[in-house]
């Protein structure tokens, strides 16, 4: 609290003088309009320091895991603090895109076959003049996922390519099916329940380097008609307006469930948070609009050692913007920075665990 306390004196006194200097009191009244407006200020930052930038929640099922973290990624344990304009998850979720930067990030495509006869688009970023990794046979690899319906092309898959990209470290980006301006070969997309494609890609870039570290980071969760519509009355599909009445015409039927909630029982997490294997960090606001707190399995990773959460109580769906003018890196940036170099750095700590 007196951290708090502290933060507010120094905001209200800069402000003070900002104003006292740019804003004649003869405006304000003989000082009254000046009083206001250092009130409201004052009440706003109190409010702001209070409600607003909070640590978040680590949530852990493990004592070794948390210690890990808060040693090696300490960001998950800091305050964060959200743009002071914007903090609203809505408004984060909406502003992220337009807002924050594009690195320029340059890409070598390489396109695989699959078993179906279908194909899946890998966009690479090999960075060749990494320093601390020079020999691309052992330079550590991150396979980036998009969320739906996102590429390569996406701000915030070029932010984490730019913080590897720091660390010396070779990036590769999943492009689902369908997007990303691939043909589409076979009349079949992506779901949040099918791995099949996902685990092609993992043996492909475990032949390719079988001798550099590796790890994988997903973000979140296009197609081409005329493919689809040999199965699909893409019509009927294409007046959905809501996600549940698009995968109950869609999604559910491509992949062979019974009912769109059957499907949704599959690609829960809840069932699958128990058998996670490896080290996982996983980072949630409370206010994203798609995945609420309400619907975050916290009892059922407590019970996983391998499991920890990070839920800030703002940021939004892929917002997490800080700063006066939140243009480049993101708390998802630096949470992102910070756990893939604590685990190829740092790895065997993580895995004695």
């Amino acid at each position: 609290m007196r951290l708090l306390e502290t933060d507010l004196q120094v905001l209200t006194r800069e402000l003070s003088l900002y104003l006292e200097i740019q804003v004649p009191v003869g405006l304000f009244g003989s000082g009254v309009g000046l009083s206001l407006v250092l009130g409201f200020t004052a009440a706003f930052a109190c409010y702001y320091l209070n409600s607003i930038a909070k640590k978040p929640q680590l949530v852990t099922g493990s004592e070794s895991f948390s210690r890990f973290l808060q040693e090696h990624c300490p960001v998950v344990t800091e305050t964060y603090c959200p743009t002071v304009w914007c903090w609203e998850g809505r408004v984060q979720t909406l502003l992220r895109p337009f807002i924050t930067s594009r690195p320029p990030v340059e890409y070598r495509n390489e396109l695989i076959k699959t078993t179906d006869g279908g194909q899946i688009s890998l966009d690479w970023f090999d960075n060749n003049d990494s320093i601390c990794f020079p020999d691309a046979s052992t330079r550590p690899t991150i396979l980036l996922l998009p969320g739906l319906t996102g590429t390569s092309k996406e701000s915030y898959i070029r932010h984490m390519i730019q913080q590897s990209e720091m660390l010396g470290y070779r990036c590769v980006v999943f492009n689902n099916r369908g997007t990303a301006g691939e043909t589409l070969l076979t009349p079949r997309t992506y779901c949040a329940a099918n791995t099949e494609d996902l685990e092609a890609v993992i043996h492909h870039l475990h032949n390719m380097h079988a001798s550099a570290p590796f790890m994988a980071a997903g973000v979140s969760m296009g197609g081409h008609r005329q493919m689809l519509e040999k199965l699909f009355d893409m019509n009927l599909v294409m007046k959905a307006k809501t996600i549940r009445e698009f995968d109950k015409q869609f999604t559910s039927v491509m992949f062979g469930y019974r009912t769109v909630d059957d499907y949704y029982v599959d690609a829960s997490p809840y069932r699958k948070l128990k058998s996670i294997g490896i080290p996982v960090l996983c980072l949630n606001s409370l206010d994203d609009v798609f995945s609420p707190g309400h619907a975050i399995p916290i009892e059922t990773a407590k019970q996983n050692p391998n499991v920890a959460l990070v839920l800030t109580s703002y940021g939004g769906h892929i917002g997490f913007l800080e700063g006066m003018w939140p243009r480049k890196c993101t708390y998802m940036d630096r949470v992102f920075k910070q756990f893939v170099q604590a685990v190829f750095e740092h790895g065997n700590k993580i895995c004695s665990m």
